[in-house]
Order: C-alpha cells, then structure tokens, then sequence
C-alpha cells in the first residue's frame, strides 16, 4: 500500500499532520527506512540532553522518545486486532498518563534503540504478514473509525513528527 491509497475516511482528521509529513512511498519501504535512519539519529543524541526540557512542564527528551516507542506498541496492538478483522472498539490511551509512568528519565540512548529496534522490527513483520486488501480493513479506536493501512501510516508519521519536534526545540538551541 502507498501513502496515496489511503482515502479520506480512513482516519481520524487528527492524524493527518502525522500523514503530512511523510513522502510518498508503500508503508513497508517507510518502515524500513525509519528502522535504519532512527537508530542513527537516536545515537547523535549526547546521553547528557536525555533529561532536557526545552521550558517548564514540557517533557524531557527521553519521555519523547519512550511515548514514541509507548505508541508504536499501542498502534501495533490496534494494527493486530485489525489485522485480524477484530471489529471490537479499541479504547484510546492518555499519552499525558503515560509518560509520568516511563519511568524515561533512567534510560540511555542504548536502551532506547535496542527497544525500538524490537518494536519496530515486530510493526514491520506484522505488516508485511498482512495481504495487501487487508490493509483496507477498518476498525474503531478511541471511539473514531481507522483503517489498518492507516494505522501503519499513522506510526510512521507520530514517529517522524517527533523526531521534527526533537530536532527543532530540544536538539538545535
């Protein structure tokens, strides 16, 4: 599946900054790609800017990235149940409550690109077991329908708009 298949309807409004900011390109080549390059940027990130905020209650660099890595995993489960034609509504998830929860600030760099080295290894095995048509299948999470091509997409753009904010408020000061 392209970028360019996915219709209007197959996700929420919300997410189509996430979807903006990709090029055009099949899902699996996008997350092979970010599986290469991410580590890579993860690895230029000096280990002491981990627990830097670029203003009060704002989070911290390690938070970013493990809600990065907290929502790869949630889309992934929503992209299985998908994957499945599990119409069951899939709840949503407060990335606000989470965070405090990460426990980020005890992580390193490594850690963090073995984990998402893992997850993101797993997303990309889950989509590349799927039939194309199947991408097309549509389900609902936090109350909004989403296809699971989307959902695909959609953890390809969170991750790369992320890496956007890191780059231009906490990394380039």
């Amino acid at each position: 599946m392209l970028l360019s298949d996915l219709k209007d309807g197959d996700c929420p409004a919300y997410y189509k900054p996430y979807l903006e900011v990709l090029p055009e390109a099949s899902l699996v080549e996008l997350m092979e790609r970010q599986m290469g390059n991410f580590p890579e940027f993860l690895q230029s990130i000096p280990a002491d800017m981990l627990s830097y905020r670029y203003a009060p209650g704002k989070w911290s660099v390690a938070e970013v990235l493990v809600h990065v890595l907290d929502t790869e995993r949630i889309f992934q489960y929503r992209a299985l149940r998908l994957g499945r034609k599990d119409a069951t509504p899939l709840s949503g998830f407060d990335q606000d409550d989470y965070v405090p929860e990460s426990l980020a600030e005890g992580r390193t760099i490594e850690d963090l690109v073995r984990e998402y080295q893992v997850i993101r290894e797993s997303s990309l095995l889950l989509f590349k077991s799927l039939p194309s048509d199947r991408l097309l299948f549509k389900g609902n999470a936090s109350g909004q329908d989403i296809s699971l091509g989307a959902l695909g997409f959609i953890i390809c753009g969170h991750q790369k708009h992320h890496r956007n904010i890191l780059r231009e408020r906490y990394l380039e000061r």
